[in-house]
């Protein structure tokens, strides 16, 4: 399995031989409003060029609608006939913008060798989840890789402890910049990504969403000094850079 972090969510995963877009966000420095009145959004430039991002790409997933996941410049440059996973209920509206096979993910997908599962997410607790909206992350398992689970904008509680339990996944991606809204945590912060791999401790943690927004509230020096002082090794817990490819099996 490779995995490039290309900037906050978005990634680039080869998985089973095949080429898959996570959460494209391809918006330009500064050129989106601010979340807080720190800074506006997104905070750092793509690491490469979107036609790089976009070569060999065979399946979309896009697990909600918020600006800083799909925004609008990926609707532009995705092609629109490359086929997209979503959650149920954002189908519609992503269909809207030309895109001709969008499917959403309701239950456990076989796609090109590749089983796709839906997972619970909460983007934050109580009133705030309102707000956010619905989410989902999912797992990815296939013969002979790793399996994966990606949790996706949301914050550990139960049914992400029980994921982990359930599915004993080898790679568990977070996310983990503290971002907060009104207060609210809405993903998860240091500790909370601490508690995953004690959680998994048979699992490599690879936290990503970091240092893009301004509304975040936890740097990867952050997160990497609370791993030291808690005792997980840098080889359990990866925080890799925008542009950073990660190569992972079992």
């Amino acid at each position: 399995m490779q995995l490039e972090l290309i900037r906050n969510a978005t990634l680039k995963i080869t998985y089973g031989r095949h080429v898959l877009l996570i959460d494209p966000y391809f918006a330009p420095r500064h050129s989106l409003p601010s979340f807080t009145g720190r800074s506006p959004n997104p905070m750092t430039e793509l690491p490469c060029s979107i036609d790089d991002i976009l070569d060999g790409v065979e399946l979309v997933i896009v697990s909600h609608l918020h600006t800083d996941h799909f925004d609008g410049v990926a609707k532009e440059r995705v092609a629109k006939s490359l086929p997209i996973l979503c959650q149920p209920g954002d189908e519609e509206k992503i269909r809207e913008s030309g895109f001709t096979s969008v499917t959403p993910l309701t239950q456990s997908t076989l796609w090109q060798g590749l089983t796709i599962t839906p997972r619970q997410g909460s983007h934050g607790l109580g009133p705030v989840v309102e707000k956010m909206g619905h989410v989902i992350g999912f797992t990815l398992e296939a013969a002979g890789e790793p399996t994966v689970y990606w949790a996706g904008d949301t914050v550990l509680y139960p049914p992400v402890a029980e994921t982990i339990q359930q599915v004993s996944p080898d790679i568990i991606i977070t996310h983990s910049c503290g971002a907060r809204w009104d207060g609210d945590l809405i993903v998860m912060d240091a500790d909370q990504t601490l508690e995953v791999s004690r959680l998994a401790p048979q699992a490599i943690i690879v936290a990503t969403h970091m240092e893009a927004l301004d509304h975040a509230t936890v740097t990867r020096h952050d997160l990497r000094q609370a791993a030291d002082a808690g005792d997980i090794a840098p080889s359990r817990l990866l925080i890799p850079a925008d542009g950073e490819t990660l190569h992972l099996g079992r």
